[in-house]
């Protein structure tokens, strides 16, 4: 198995990032205070969450009123848009 599949499972491996994906899949784009209080942890915990995705370039943040928003990067690598894509399916 390639180190990068190993990097997908660990991103995608907690509820709570799959929650956020979940979220903005729909084209959504939602602020950090929004997405904490949907899934119900705190603003710096999602923080650290968003990072990791954007990390692996499945986000896109903008800035805009002193809010930084998130979206699903529609250029996304092809292997983490399958993967999502898989969850989204399996729900």
């Amino acid at each position: 198995m390639s180190k990068r599949w190993v990097n997908i499972f660990k991103a995608l491996g907690n509820i709570n990032r799959i929650k956020i994906i979940q979220m903005l899949a729909g084209g959504k784009s939602l602020s950090v205070t929004d997405i904490a209080g949907k899934i119900r942890v705190s603003i710096k915990s999602t923080s650290r969450h968003l990072m990791i995705l954007r990390n692996f370039e499945l986000l896109d943040a903008e800035g805009k009123n002193g809010h930084v928003f998130y979206s699903i990067n529609k250029n996304a690598p092809d292997d983490f848009k399958k993967s999502v894509k898989l969850f989204l399916e399996s729900k």
